[in-house]
């Protein structure tokens, strides 16, 4: 048996817009880190990037089960003694919703320059408008 690896011309990556409306945090991450990578395409390789582009539009309107809302944080540390900032996932989803589902997103990627270049091909936007209507991305609806 031969490996079949996918050449350059023979990938072809579209686009897909998901609305994030009522959406578990989670359940939406796993499904969109999985069409990124490309694992629901026949031609998967995992150290290729066989994936396809994201837009999620309405990233203010995303939910979290349980007492999640009230106890989960973001922490980034600056290197600096007394340098760690905590922010917690209110004050995150009034500021920057867009950031939630970026953050949960990327940790589900791999972490390697493969992962640095699937995270650019996710585009989140808090409203309902997004610029990329050229693209014409396809409905997709995440159950």
């Amino acid at each position: 048996m031969r490996t079949v690896t996918p050449k350059a011309d023979q990938i072809k990556q579209d686009w897909y817009l998901v609305d994030a409306s009522d959406m578990v945090l989670g359940r939406l991450a796993t499904q969109v880190a999985s069409i990124l990578r490309g694992k629901n395409k026949p031609y998967f390789s995992p150290h290729l990037d066989t994936g396809d582009y994201v837009v999620i539009i309405n990233a203010e309107k995303i939910k979290l089960t349980g007492n999640k809302e009230l106890v989960k944080t973001y922490q980034r540390y600056s290197g600096y003694p007394d340098g760690l900032k905590e922010i917690p996932y209110k004050r995150m989803l009034q500021d920057k919703p867009e950031e939630i589902i970026l953050h949960a997103v990327r940790g589900m990627l791999p972490k390697n320059i493969l992962g640095r270049e699937l995270i650019k091909k996710l585009k989140v936007y808090a409203g309902n408008d997004h610029p990329h209507h050229g693209q014409k991305p396809q409905p997709l609806s995440l159950v």
